[in-house]
């Protein structure tokens, strides 16, 4: 088996780290059940380019357990974990081509490996698997019968492909569930982005004014959790329907230029390019905290700061660089501008990807199923998918529901009765 990764000796704590996830994941547990008895991808290989994690692991041994034969890739030069990579490699069988830390040069080597496997399906976190076949190997899209996209970051890529008619793929946004991004984005973002800020800083965020770029769903769940650990919670927005939200959440709301000038921590989540950018860094304060949540580190313009520096310490501490400007003031980043979420915490918790994961392993086998049926565009998930998983949650949770009666049934299918 070919794989690249730190130290297969570092397989053992790995095992244990993603058996301990394993445990908060039940719904998973319950579709890998089934995937061994049914093979859905027997024959079929997969190429994966995901945050290698403990629970990523769970999903890929989900998709081995139905038959496939998987190579997973670092989608993200800071989040892998080695010793999972490890695991995977020495303890599941599964070929992995990752190491934390790899340079721009072994990152794009490691995804052109898991192109070069030839694979009839795809998953994604940022579409840089993608959007290389279509650049590098566009001969090869036509063999692959769908691929799933979890980003907020890659699902703007993959319709912007769509919009520019360059889609040669079936792609499903799985980043666009309501499993997903009601759950994952709010609260597995949320946490882990707080969780990831905190391990770099060890900030005390009860007091301190705390800036949001962006209210989608990752910033929703970033600015609750602040709000609820004491902080002043301000708001950056482009779109005014979110904007709005915002506001009436109980945020103040206002420009970048403005907060910039009073902000004592700043998290961009957007993904967007250069959220924070020169004019925003020459009003901040002194030791202002820079932070980045969102998929690719574009969302700081760290050449720019990097021009205005007069000194740059990296490295003060771990996953913290300061950059000192010409009249003394020091601005502190974290992570290298990375998705701070997993290059200084462990990304989120078990028990949210397991809805996130189950969901795209289903839409895998959904797009197995639908083979040569499916139109080269950006699909939603199947409505039957999102019920199975949120119901199969629930129950995992020891939470029940309702039922519809037959009367309301036909009441909500019918039109004849009014006032």
């Amino acid at each position: 088996m070919n794989f690249e990764i730190k130290d297969p000796g570092l397989a053992a704590e790995g095992r244990r780290r993603i058996e301990w996830a394993d445990q908060d994941m039940p719904v998973l547990n319950l579709l890998r059940k089934r995937f061994e008895k049914e093979k859905p991808f027997a024959g079929k290989r997969l190429s994966a380019c995901l945050h290698v994690t403990a629970e990523t692991a769970n999903l890929v041994r989900t998709l081995k357990a139905g038959g496939a034969d998987v190579c997973l890739v670092a989608s993200n030069p800071l989040s892998t974990q080695d010793d999972v990579a490890a695991a995977l490699v020495k303890e599941y069988g599964i070929a992995v081509h990752a190491v934390r830390g790899e340079d721009k040069d072994m990152y794009y080597r490691h995804i052109r490996t898991a192109i070069e496997v030839k694979p009839h399906v795809t998953m994604d976190d940022g579409a840089d698997l993608v959007s290389t076949i279509h650049f590098d190997y566009p001969d090869q899209a036509k063999e692959i019968l769908g691929s799933m996209e979890e980003t907020t970051t890659g699902v703007i890529r993959l319709r912007a492909m769509a919009a520019d008619k360059s889609l040669r793929i079936p792609v499903i946004a799985v980043n666009d569930a309501k499993t997903k991004n009601l759950f994952d984005n709010r609260y597995g973002t949320g946490q882990s982005t707080v969780d990831g800020i905190i391990r770099a800083t060890d900030i005390l965020l009860a007091g301190k004014t705390v800036v949001v770029a962006g209210y989608g769903w990752c910033g929703r769940g970033f600015a609750a959790r602040c709000k609820g650990m004491g902080s002043h919670v301000i708001v950056t927005e482009v779109d005014p329907i979110k904007a709005i939200e915002a506001a009436m959440d109980g945020f103040p709301v206002m420009p970048m230029a403005e907060a910039a000038k009073i902000g004592d921590l700043f998290c961009t989540l957007t993904g967007d390019i250069h959220v924070l950018r020169r004019e925003h860094f020459e009003v901040m304060k002194d030791r202002a905290i820079l932070a980045n949540s969102g998929h690719f580190n574009v969302e700081i313009d760290l050449d720019g700061l990097k021009k205005m520096a007069k000194e740059t310490r990296t490295g003060v501490r771990r996953n913290v660089d300061e950059f000192v400007l010409p009249n003394g003031r020091c601005l502190r980043v974290l992570a290298e501008g990375r998705l701070i979420n997993l290059a200084a915490a462990e990304g989120h918790p078990a028990s949210v990807m397991d809805m996130s994961f189950s969901t795209q392993a289903m839409c895998s086998e959904w797009v197995v199923k639908n083979a040569g049926k499916l139109e080269t565009r950006v699909y939603d998930v199947p409505a039957e998918i999102e019920d199975w998983v949120s119901r199969l949650k629930l129950e995992s949770m020891g939470v029940r529901i309702d039922e519809l009666t037959e009367e309301q049934k036909e009441y909500l299918s019918s039109w004849k009765i009014g006032t």
